[in-house]
């Protein structure tokens, strides 16, 4: 769908190589930009997760894209990139805001050389403001934008959610603002910088509890209903052998499933203002019976439940097996490696993996060659250190 778009990626960490997955996924040709040492993420993993010493962190991220390895400092290299340019679609980059500027790639340097690019910044706080030089990081962001108070418990300090969802997200808005420029452009003829930043995506991620904040005041307390906001039941409640999820139930559907005379006086108005009471109940109640009955029993009243699944449970699970969100890709390095899938789907356009997450520099002369250098402009540059081709091996850091 978007074959023929050639984007160059000068991304690291996670936001930006999410958001160029993206778009590579749906067919674009994604150059990845990296410097002789490669990008962070092929030296680090969370969980410490290398296979036979490639980042798990690097694969997630990175498929169906080629890697160009050059060093930007060089007068050489910024030729090369501004070659690129001219026949580039796309730009993403997500360094810390002025780095781009003072290598010379700054949007307003690039856009005389083609007005037709798009040219995306993923940032923590935005290109301008008080923030501009903090650090960006998912947890960081969770915090400052509010997140981590309202999850969590009662008697639970803030609680972060237990994935970078800050940086996802904030990768499918990069990539939605990225096509919608591209769109744009087909109109008129112009390309645009486009902004993705964190601290917006973490209030975009609450446009729910933080809307009514801002119309109603402050929220309910923390509880053990999971939610500042929802009538009771709501959240995750312990049963005599697990867990289960329930969501927005009316009363009647839980008496009924209950049987218990305990809430009979309670109405629907209660749920909301006497939220932690019917809390209070139900939690007890459900203690007394297993997982199963209560699942069988919320199904069968039309309760609105879920089973609370480990990731081992997930990887089982007939649905997520359906959607074919978790596959299989061979990589040259690692073996067989299984990646999550694109996330959404398209009527007759099967996506799949044409190339594994590149090594470092494995492109270089392939891409070289077709931006117009020689044989001997090449070798010139492998010389010199101007460029690196084909690097496995490389040091991993932290973990």
């Amino acid at each position: 769908m978007l074959n023929g778009i050639k984007v160059l990626s000068f991304t690291h960490f996670l936001q930006g190589p999410s958001a160029v997955q993206m778009l590579v996924d749906l067919g674009a040709d994604v150059v990845k930009i990296e410097s002789p040492k490669g990008a962070f993420e092929r030296h680090w993993s969370g969980f410490d997760a290398f296979v036979n010493d490639v980042s798990v962190f690097f694969l997630l991220g990175n498929r169906n894209q080629r890697s160009l390895s050059i060093d930007l400092r060089t007068k050489e290299g910024k030729e090369i990139i501004y070659r690129m340019v001219k026949e580039a679609d796309v730009l993403v980059e997500n360094f810390r805001p002025g780095v781009m500027d003072r290598l010379g790639f700054s949007y307003e340097a690039l856009k005389e050389i083609n007005p037709r690019l798009v040219y995306c910044s993923c940032t923590g706080y935005g290109s301008e403001g008080p923030y501009l030089h903090r650090p960006g990081q998912d947890l960081l962001l969770q915090a400052i934008s509010g997140l981590s108070l309202v999850s969590g418990g009662k008697d639970a300090p803030p609680t972060p959610v237990g994935s970078a969802i800050v940086d996802q997200h904030a990768a499918v808005l990069a990539a939605f603002g990225i096509v919608s420029s591209l769109l744009s452009r087909e109109k008129t003829g112009q390309g645009r910088k486009v902004e993705s930043n964190l601290l917006n995506a973490a209030l975009d991620l609450q446009i729910e509890p933080l809307t009514y904040y801002l119309n109603k005041g402050p929220l309910w307390e923390r509880s053990d209903l999971g939610s500042r906001f929802h009538q009771a039941p709501y959240g995750i409640y312990q049963t005599n052998d697990g867990w289960i999820a329930i969501s927005m139930t009316p009363i009647e559907k839980l008496k009924k499933a209950f049987n218990n005379n305990e809430l009979e006086q309670y109405t629907s108005q209660d749920q909301m203002e006497k939220r932690e009471e019917v809390n209070q109940i139900v939690s007890q109640v459900i203690k007394q019976k297993s997982t199963d009955y209560w699942f069988s029993a919320f199904e069968d009243n039309d309760i609105w439940c879920s089973p609370v699944n480990s990731y081992e449970e997930v990887e089982k699970d007939p649905q997520v097996e359906w959607n074919k969100m978790i596959m299989t890709v061979n990589h040259p390095d690692a073996g067989q490696v299984r990646l999550l899938n694109h996330p959404v789907r398209y009527e007759n356009h099967e996506l799949g993996v044409s190339q594994h997450p590149p090594r470092l520099g494995e492109h270089t002369i392939e891409v070289l060659h077709e931006y117009g250098y020689s044989e001997e402009e090449i070798e010139k540059f492998l010389q010199s250190g101007v460029v690196i081709e084909n690097q496995r091996k490389l040091e991993r850091t932290g973990g």
